[in-house]
């Protein structure tokens, strides 16, 4: 075989360098990803961007794919659904003023609070908010759905955005709904579907990359 040939068949040959990354290890069935890098940050923003950057740090990769449960304000979604988040804010970032909310831009910051990323994938879209809080109030649930009109929430989804921007790494957020966000009501969750389902769509759709 001639020498010159043998770059153009490697670079043919090479693979792509994933990064799957979950919240917690209910989410990800790790086994369904063993030619990808998986990482598990803890629960919320701070753990996310931590684990997340430190990852990034000392390794490269070519996509991250943050995949993990999420609740539901979208009657049209419903439980066991996979969506493709296209928006992610950080709804709870900035002050009130009196009944009131302000963002930091609002106030006069320049700080990014939302992410948007086109749609890579067949899943439903999905906009999302991600929260310090989990919403289980009525109150606090109709303020949110007035101000943001969010489809879904997550504990990290937003985290993972902002940091994959930073570094220069595409990123796809991959959800699937547990629960319809209401008053706190666990006996209306189905945690086990949403993974189950999750899972599965995220490896058929890495499949096919």
């Amino acid at each position: 075989m001639h020498a010159n040939i043998l770059p153009f068949l490697f670079d043919i040959f090479v693979i792509m360098k994933i990064l799957i990354v979950a919240a917690t290890n209910i989410e990800v069935e790790i086994e369904k990803f063993k030619d990808c890098n998986v990482l598990v940050t803890g629960i919320g923003i701070p753990n996310t961007i931590y684990s997340l950057t430190k990852e990034l740090a000392f390794r490269s990769y070519d996509l991250i794919v943050n995949i993990g449960i999420a609740g539901s304000f979208n009657k049209s979604l419903e439980i066991g659904d996979t969506v493709e988040v296209t928006s992610d804010t950080f709804s709870d970032l900035g002050a009130e003023s009196d009944n009131n909310f302000l963002t930091l831009q609002e106030i006069g910051f320049n700080v990014k609070s939302c992410f948007v990323s086109k749609k890579q994938t067949h899943f439903k879209t999905a906009k999302s908010i991600t929260v310090n809080t989990i919403h289980g109030n009525t109150e606090s649930i109709k303020k949110i759905k007035k101000r943001l009109n969010p489809d879904i929430e997550s504990m990290e989804g937003g985290a993972v955005m902002m940091v994959s921007e930073n570094f220069n790494i595409p990123c796809i957020q991959i959800r699937a709904i547990s629960n319809i966000v209401e008053k706190r009501n666990k006996d209306n969750w189905n945690i086990s579907m949403a993974v189950s389902n999750l899972n599965y769509q995220v490896r058929k759709f890495i499949d096919c990359l």
